[in-house]
């Protein structure tokens, strides 16, 4: 977080472009986020456009990968006959696919020439499946002749409050932060898992079900050591 906060305020002091923040002549807007995690990197792929109906109000939408609880989009697994890692080897592979978006709406404040303050109010929701496959093994060891897939689907529902600002460095350019607080309820459907068991020349194929949940997080935006980019037009 302090080498980010370096790193902006480096950023924002050798600008030498005066700028004054952009009003409804340019009413929309395009931004993306920036992180730092051992070096500069984009986060997973998040766009979020919004469309300012006054000075004061505008109103938002974005879309992103990912479920927002930093889930892997993927997992291989390999299970050893022999305890020395020696002998045939059995496999799980998992592939998980999610998105995540919101709609909202801001209110910004008076603030600066070059900085707009607003607080800001959403609807989250998303959705995803995930797919488990396994070789020769039960998902914790090898087991010879044994494979088998699990599949289940999540939705997310819920709601978050923030506030944030922009600051515009160039013309029509601003970069952001923006700190809040969501509610969120993950559902989770049933996990049907079918398994097929080879002996002797023959498989036996069995299929149980998996009774689904959900489960209800309160998160806050304060430990996201990000940046937002953006471009008003």
């Amino acid at each position: 977080m302090k080498n980010l906060a370096i790193l902006v305020g480096a950023f924002l002091i050798s600008t030498t472009t005066f700028a004054q923040k952009a009003t409804t002549d340019n009413p929309f807007s395009l931004e993306g986020s920036m992180s730092l995690n051992n070096g500069l990197s984009w986060q997973a792929p998040t766009v979020r456009a919004r469309y300012f109906v006054n000075d004061n109000i505008a109103v938002r939408a974005s879309v992103g990968l990912g479920d927002g609880l930093g889930t892997a989009m993927s997992e291989s697994h390999s299970f050893y006959e022999n305890a020395d890692g020696t002998g045939a080897v059995g496999t799980l592979d998992i592939s998980r696919s999610s998105w995540n978006a919101q709609v909202g709406a801001e209110y910004h404040l008076s603030g600066t020439d070059r900085m707009s303050p607003y607080f800001s109010a959403g609807i989250n929701f998303g959705g995803g499946s995930s797919t488990g496959v396994t070789t020769d093994t039960d998902g914790t060891m090898y087991v010879a002749g044994l494979a088998g897939e699990q599949t289940g689907s999540a939705s997310m529902f819920g709601v978050g409050l923030g506030a944030g600002m922009d600051f515009y460095v160039f013309e029509n350019i601003y970069v952001g932060v923006e700190l809040g607080l969501s509610y969120g309820r993950y559902t989770n459907s049933d996990i049907t898992t079918t398994s097929m068991t080879t002996a002797g020349g023959t498989t036996v194929t069995t299929t149980s079900v998996e009774p689904g949940s959900s489960a209800s997080y309160l998160n806050t935006g304060a430990g996201n050591a990000a940046v937002r980019l953006g471009w008003r037009f």
